[in-house]
C-alpha cells in the first residue's frame, strides 16, 4: 500500500495509508486529517490547499485552470500550492508529503 505524510499545522508528521486512486483531500479525510473541503472535491472552493514538498512537486501533473483560478483565492499561497482534491495517488506519488497551511479561507460560508 502506497503511503504519505500529511505535516500538521501544528508541525507534527503523521505518515498513512494512501490508497492508488484517492485524491489527497480523500486520504485526509479517511485519516481524520483537519483539511475542510467544503466544496467536496468539486473544484469550487479553495479550503483543501496543501502545500506540496519541493521534492514531490514537479512529479504532479500541471495544475488545470480551473484549479489555478481556485488557489488564487487560497490563504497563503506559495509556489507548491495545490489542492489536495486534485492529487489522486499513483505509484509514482508513494511517499508524498504535503504541508497543511496554517488558515484556509472559505468562500462558500454565507456572510
Amino acid at each position: 500500500m502506497p503511503k504519505m505524510t500529511f505535516i500538521l499545522k501544528d508541525g507534527s508528521r503523521k505518515e498513512v495509508d494512501a490508497p492508488l486512486g484517492l485524491s489527497v483531500l480523500e486520504i485526509a479525510h479517511r485519516n481524520h486529517i483537519d483539511i475542510e473541503g467544503a466544496c467536496e472535491g468539486s473544484l469550487a472552493c479553495s479550503t483543501c490547499h496543501v502545500i506540496v514538498d519541493k521534492a514531490w512537486f514537479d512529479k504532479l501533473g500541471e495544475a488545470s485552470e480551473d484549479e489555478e483560478d481556485m488557489l488564487d483565492l487560497a490563504f497563503g499561497l506559495t509556489h507548491t500550492s495545490r489542492l489536495g482534491c486534485q492529487i489522486r495517488m499513483s505509484e509514482e506519488l508513494d511517499g508524498l508529503v504535503v504541508k497543511l497551511p496554517a488558515a484556509t479561507r472559505n468562500m462558500m460560508v454565507d456572510k
